[in-house]
């Protein structure tokens, strides 16, 4: 997959001139030479034969393909792991300056897990679940300390991480959203343009050149930009279902379930994140 998340660094999917959505036949890719005009499970990057001896490639087995059930299955793991893992940490580390470095650790080990999965050729359950666990644990404390100064707030950002979500998959399966590769090009450039954006304003903020959290204050520019790290998320999850879609289309072996969920996992935990410091803003300014 190509870059579709925030780490940037999953398989591609195809690019169709078409709308997108759930069931939309394959369609060709625009030109020879262009990078996303191949199907990344056409080609067969899966094909069964000896290619190297005049063996005619062929698809994968129809029971070893990847199905909505396993896409659906792997997701609820992830995610089901990320929810144990944050219900844990809330409930066994009282907010502290011991409970934060946790917190700070696990995120750490969870953002090298990620990355180490998304350098890898084949997804690995184990990186992707550890990745989830300490996740977990990170959102946990994160959670537990953002809801001890604002009452309710992870909740409420659980109830918004949904409803964005929600949305977004009806406005893709509407077929309202063109998921191609100049869009795919353009949102990926403007995320990583936020991103080097937010590292400049963390390191202002570190040696003290900005105040108060700089374009990450508690204020209305702060607002503004969560706003937009939301929208991102949004766009990452178009990307996702793409991904999926596609995967089903194409015939990509059973395993891919596996990075599919992974890519699910990552950009919900963006959007949840998000969420929760954007209702953290509107409750300090009622």
């Amino acid at each position: 997959m190509r870059s579709s998340n925030p780490v940037f660094s999953r398989r591609g999917f195809s690019r169709d001139n078409g709308y997108a959505g759930f069931n939309t036949a394959p369609q060709a890719g625009y030109a020879q030479g262009n990078p996303y005009a191949q199907n990344p499970y056409a080609q067969n990057p899966y094909a069964q034969g000896d290619v190297q001896h005049g063996a005619p490639p062929q698809a994968p087995a129809t029971t070893d393909r990847m199905t909505m059930d396993d896409v659906v299955v792997r997701s609820a793991l992830t995610l089901g792991t990320v929810a144990v893992g944050a219900v844990l940490a809330w409930a066994l580390l009282p907010v502290s300056g011991t409970s934060y470095g946790l917190a700070v650790g696990a995120a750490l080990i969870a953002f090298v897990l990620a990355m180490v999965q998304s350098f890898k050729r084949t997804p690995s359950p184990a990186l992707i679940l550890g990745y989830a666990a300490f996740e977990g644990v990170f959102l946990g404390v994160f959670s537990e300390m953002f809801n001890s100064r604002w009452s309710g707030a992870p909740f409420q950002a659980v109830l918004g991480t949904m409803a964005v979500s929600g949305a977004t998959l009806l406005v893709y399966k509407a077929g309202w959203i063109r998921v191609t590769a100049r869009y795919a090009r353009i949102g990926i450039a403007i995320a990583i343009a936020f991103m080097v954006v937010m590292a400049i304003n963390l390191l202002l903020v570190a040696f003290g050149v900005a105040e108060d959290g700089g374009l990450r204050s508690f204020g209305p520019l702060g607002a503004l930009v969560g706003i937009i790290a939301i929208l991102l998320g949004a766009f990452f999850l178009t990307l996702d279902f793409k991904q999926i879609e596609d995967g089903i289309a194409y015939g990509a072996p059973r395993n891919e379930s596996w990075l599919a969920a992974f890519g699910l996992t990552m950009t919900l935990v963006w959007i949840y994140v998000e969420m929760l410091r954007l209702v953290a803003i509107f409750s300090s300014n009622d």
